[in-house]
């Protein structure tokens, strides 16, 4: 078994069907024995051995039945009300069916999604013969989560022709003419048809099985016999690619997290949330779309030889409306510890006449060469060793102070934020892990001294998990540092790898893996760090949505609770100094012209996110665009990259021209101006603590240093 301490999902993996369009209807799929025993096998191990069991009763099939159908039509499109009646009718048969091992009820369901996607797949093709009219006043809903299901195929013609006229309008008014719109979306729409021919039953049965696993806790997931096989090969991050995981959102590719150290990472170029609508081979290549496309087949796309090029038509994350892709290129590579490795650099920091120098620490993910650690290697590479050599050169080149910079950091080795915790504040509980039987460990560092004992800062953001929360939590329960940015993402929780067919005694593969929530992490201070993870002592702006990434977004997420504290000391009173802290923190944002634009478009960010219809009035929308593109023009809001007119409007779910260039604007500019507040704020920590009274370091009993 495995554990890890991040979250790193594998790839979708299944193969295509040669079944033909020709014939009309999609191929009516049936469930195999072997799946039908290893959801039963699955049920059993969930049932005794995750961390919270979860009887598998007429209760938690509803939560199943809900989960799959919402995995199916998220937005309310496909299916009619009388649709889901016949559904939920068998709500509560789940359990038994399981049980009894007997898949018809979630195939049936699949089987009828598949006809509903080709019935208004094909509609939507036949409306693009006809002429819209965009003089009518007429609102169409971004999100419709929460809606009715249609209750006649009149609506939900109604529903799909407003869709259709939305998709019309949106590449017109980026300057499509009407052939070349009338192509575009033929072609998109097509693509979402011929996927419903392609589906095998390797799919529903993954479909069916993560709408199990996800109603029991969001990290607990099923991985079939091809979906097993990417997850050793991403656990591995052996495979040549982009270093991107991918997920199926909607008709989307979307990016669920970037392996750190892997090219999309490096590049700057691609965030979490980010679509991918179209994908070119080489520097030249003829960018193909696949909106409506299988993730497999788009992997298998974006995959190729080391060194080679591979163009990514993109639809950044935050969308609205009318908003604009780009195109980037990146260079196929292997993903390595080097690449993962913490780098440094020094940033000058102006303290009135004089310039501190604070030493900066990117530390990507808590990486270990676990093969060379087992083979004996003296040498082998870890980020605690890493670090630690850093710490000597920055002490070298006398800084005033560490930041640690732990942005989109999303875990790995709990030994390394264990060791990496011990460089700061020496020997001494860190980390409390719970088991399922309720049995509390501590987890402790040894090293007598710490390798840096001057003034520390760690920097943070909702991509912060796992690992990182619990070195961020450390270093804030011990009072050693500042934590500043946004509040981290809140997982808290430990999975191990279940190999099902080593329980079987299967000779060959045949049932999977599952992926089991088995432990919960808790801060020596009592509280866990699950679902509320670290609150920053001063806070910044971010770019991320905090209701929909992060822990809490889950609506079945373990809730926070908490244990009795470890034994431990207080090595510093860095709470004493946090007013003056955050009193000179908004004094200098206030005047600063870089933060205050990027907390403009943070909010802006915000308010695109909140709405949820648009509407399909041409002139309406093009006075929205002239408005939004006017209070944008001064200064250096508008640069080259942002231009309506050259967007070819591929995409389907969109953002506003607004929300565009805000978030072109927001990722240039958060690096910089968030590293260089939160550097200003070490430093004037560094300032505030040469007049407050040295602390010896104390580590249940311990007593190190001259802090």
């Amino acid at each position: 078994m495995r554990i890890k301490c991040g979250f790193l999902f594998a790839f979708l993996a299944i193969a295509p069907s040669a079944y033909a369009l020709e014939t009309g209807s999609p191929p009516v799929l049936a469930p195999l024995q072997q799946q039908a025993q290893a959801a039963h096998l699955s049920a059993e191990f969930l049932t005794r051995f995750h961390y919270k069991p979860v009887p598998l009763d007429d209760a938690l099939s509803a939560k199943i039945m809900d989960r799959f159908i919402k995995s199916l039509d998220p937005d309310r499109v496909l299916f009619l009300q009388a649709d889901i009646d016949k559904f939920m009718a068998d709500s509560a048969k789940i359990d038994d069916a399981i049980n009894h091992e007997d898949l018809q009820i979630p195939f049936s369901i699949f089987n009828v999604y598949e006809q509903r996607v080709v019935d208004r797949m094909s509609y939507a093709r036949s409306l693009l013969n006809q002429k819209f009219d965009f003089s009518v006043q007429e609102d169409y809903p971004l999100i419709r989560d929460k809606e009715p299901w249609p209750q006649s195929e009149a609506e939900s013609n109604d529903l799909w022709r407003k869709r259709v006229k939305s998709d019309w309008l949106r590449l017109k008014l980026a300057g499509k003419d009407d052939a070349g719109i009338r192509d575009t979306l033929d072609k998109r729409y097509q693509n979402s048809l011929q996927r419903a021919y392609k589906y095998k039953s390797d799919d529903v049965f993954q479909t069916f099985m993560d709408a199990y696993t996800r109603s029991i806790d969001p990290h607990t997931d099923y991985f079939g016999a091809a979906a097993s096989a990417e997850f050793d090969i991403s656990m591995k991050l052996s495979l040549v690619g982009i270093g991107a995981v991918l997920q199926e959102r909607d008709d989307y590719t979307a990016i669920r997290e970037l392996v750190a150290g892997g090219p999309a990472q490096l590049s700057g170029k691609l965030a979490v949330g980010d679509r991918i609508i179209g994908v070119g081979q080489g520097e030249n290549g003829p960018i193909k779309e696949v909106v409506g496309t299988r993730l497999d087949e788009i992997v298998q796309m974006i995959r190729g030889a080391k060194g080679s090029v591979v163009r990514l038509d993109i639809l950044p994350a935050d969308a609205g409306p009318d908003g604009k892709h780009h195109v980037i290129s990146l260079v196929r590579d292997k993903i390595s510890l080097d690449k993962q490795a913490a780098k440094k650099t020094i940033l000058p920091v102006k303290d009135g006449d004089a310039t501190r120098k604070i030493g900066v620490i990117t530390l990507p993910a808590f990486y270990e060469d676990f093969e060379a650690r087992r083979k004996g290697d003296k040498d082998y590479k870890s980020a605690s060793r890493d670090v630690a050599k850093l710490l000597g050169e920055l002490k070298q080149d006398k800084v005033d102070g560490v930041l640690i910079d732990l942005r989109d950091n999303g875990g790995g080795s709990l030994s390394e934020a264990i060791d990496l915790t011990g460089l700061f504040v020496g020997k001494g509980p860190v980390v409390q892990q719970r088991n399922a039987d309720g049995e509390v460990e501590v987890e402790k560092d040894d090293l007598s001294t710490p390798a840096w004992t001057g003034p520390v800062s760690v920097l943070i953001n909702r991509g912060s998990a796992s690992a990182s929360e619990i070195f961020a939590a450390a270093i804030q329960d011990y009072g050693r540092g500042v934590i500043v940015g946004e509040p981290s993402f809140g997982k808290g929780t430990v999975q191990t790898v279940v190999n099902l067919d080593q329980v079987a005694h299967n000779l060959k593969p045949k049932f999977g893996e599952l992926k089991v929530t088995v432990a919960q992490f808790f801060r020596i201070d009592g509280g866990t760090t699950q679902l509320r993870g670290v609150t920053p002592d001063i806070s910044l702006p971010g770019l991320s949505d905090l209701t929909t990434f992060g822990e809490a977004s889950y609506d079945n997420a373990l809730p926070w609770t908490q244990v009795k504290p470890a034994n431990y000391k207080p090595s510093g009173d860095i709470k004493a100094l946090l007013p003056q802290l955050q009193s000179r923190h908004d004094a200098r944002v206030k005047n600063n012209q870089d933060f205050q634009r990027f907390a403009e478009d943070v909010t802006e960010l915000k308010a695109q996110r909140e709405k949820r219809v648009v509407s399909l009035n041409e002139t309406e929308r093009r006075n929205e665009l002239a408005a939004q593109a006017s209070r944008h023009k001064a200064g250096d809001q508008i640069n080259d990259g942002v231009n309506a007119g050259n967007d070819d409007g591929l995409q389907a779910d969109e953002r506003s021209l607004s929300a565009d260039i805000a978030i072109e604007n927001a990722r240039k500019n958060v690096k910089d101006v968030l590293l260089n507040e939160a550097a200003s704020i070490l430093a004037d920590e560094a300032d505030l603590q040469k007049d407050v009274p040295k602390i010896a370091i104390q580590r249940s009993g311990n007593v190190d240093g001259n802090q």
